[in-house]
């Protein structure tokens, strides 16, 4: 799958992914319906993974990736300045095994483990640790080295298949598409205050899941590793199978992928090790040709009067062959934003919201080589006891250089 030529005045026109020449590419039968996201995630259709693909005898490998480079200027008492790069690399090989049974493998990794262990400032966002003692607030943590290392086998099984995926670094079956592989999220710069309530499980050490997968849904179940990855990123950590999710996905259509999940998580944070959390998520994509969008509900259940609840909308918008216009919006309980015992709100939830919105301009290069620069400016609404750490009207401003390799 290539770049595909557009016009000046029209959106950049997408390939047609024929879901039925490799059943391993989508793990379905049906053309279009559904395009493979992170994990075993599904996502519209009108919005497949686009990447540099070639055939070595009987195999199909696709590499797609992205480095981006980034300068924020996060506002108010508690924000800061900094540049930053973040980076991901993904290679995918699949080929049938037998005319009924085929194997996908992917490999996923990112340099991120380079910056420095507290990662970027990123207002709002809390999770993991860049010490082992202190927790990350009102910063995005790094990723680690290995993102994913999987491999899954569909056997055709009526008008679909059943699977098994299995990862010493993988994605269990729980939450929405992680979000660099949304389209929706194409030119958000910096990560979803709201990562560590949809999609903190993307890189998780040991994952066993089993499924049905047919072209308009699919149900799966999960074992897998609860606790999130420390702060030395270019290990790969001990896997071990604690604890478990179920999720069931639907896609009517191409233009629509949607789910619902629901997971037990033993001890997912280091530094809360005694606690347990139970998370129920939601979400609906939406993908067109030039147009992409999702909303998505969650809830993170860790003991008695602690269920925190997160809601996401984003959007991308792609006006012509080289414009493009972005958004997102969050909506999060939080109750890590002072972590200080000795802090008067320590402990206490506060309801948050962010709102961005950018714009893009694209540049094709070569192939499905192009570069996107752009920026954004990002508002919160708080309530009025946060003014003295965060001020009375935060904005956060964020330029960006995007060189993908695909979408």
């Amino acid at each position: 799958m290539h770049a595909m030529p557009g016009t000046p005045d029209s959106p950049a026109a997408m390939p047609d992914m024929d879901h039925n020449h490799l059943p391993g590419m989508t793990m379905g039968r049906g053309r279009g319906a559904y395009s493979d996201g992170s994990g075993t995630t599904r996502l519209p259709g009108n919005e497949p993974m686009q990447g540099l693909h070639v055939m070595s005898g009987d195999w199909m490998l696709m590499a797609h990736g992205f480095l981006w480079g980034a300068v924020t200027d996060q506002g108010g008492p508690r924000g800061a300045h900094q540049a930053f790069v973040t980076s991901m690399g993904m290679v995918t090989a699949q080929r049938d095994l037998t005319p009924t049974l085929h194997l996908q493998a992917r490999t996923m990794f990112s340099l991120e483990p380079l910056m420095p262990r507290r990662g970027y400032p990123n207002q709002f966002a809390t999770g993991e640790t860049a010490d082992g003692s202190t927790l990350l607030v009102d910063r995005q943590h790094p990723h680690d080295l290995f993102m994913e290392v999987s491999a899954r086998v569909d056997l055709d099984a009526g008008s679909g298949s059943l699977f098994l995926y299995a990862a010493p670094v993988g994605e269990p079956a729980i939450g929405p598409s992680a979000f660099m592989m949304r389209a929706s999220a194409r030119y958000n710069t910096l990560s979803p205050i709201t990562h560590h309530w949809f999609d903190s499980t993307h890189i998780t050490y040991g994952v066993v899941t089993v499924g049905y997968a047919a072209p308009r849904f699919q149900i799966e179940a999960s074992a897998f590793r609860g606790r999130e990855p420390d702060q030395y990123r270019w290990d790969i950590e001990a896997p071990r199978l604690d604890s478990w999710s179920l999720r069931a996905s639907w896609t009517p259509s191409p233009a629509w992928a949607m789910q619902v999940s629901h997971g037990f998580l033993k001890s997912p944070e280091q530094l809360e090790a005694d606690t347990n959390e139970r998370r129920t998520t939601a979400s609906v994509h939406y993908g067109s040709r030039a147009f992409a969008a999702t909303l998505a509900f969650s809830a993170k259940n860790k003991g008695p009067a602690r269920t925190l609840t997160a809601w996401l909308t984003e959007a991308n918008w792609d006006i012509t062959r080289h414009h493009t216009l972005f958004g997102r919006a969050e909506n999060v309980a939080n109750d890590e934003l002072f972590p200080d015992h000795a802090d008067p709100l320590h402990d206490r939830r506060f309801r948050v919201t962010k709102i961005e919105g950018g714009y893009a301009y694209r540049l094709p290069l070569v192939g499905p080589v192009n570069l996107a620069l752009g920026g954004s400016v990002a508002g919160y609404l708080f309530p009025s006891v946060l003014n003295g750490a965060y001020g009375t009207a935060p904005m956060s401003y964020t330029l960006f250089a995007k060189l993908s390799l695909g979408r």
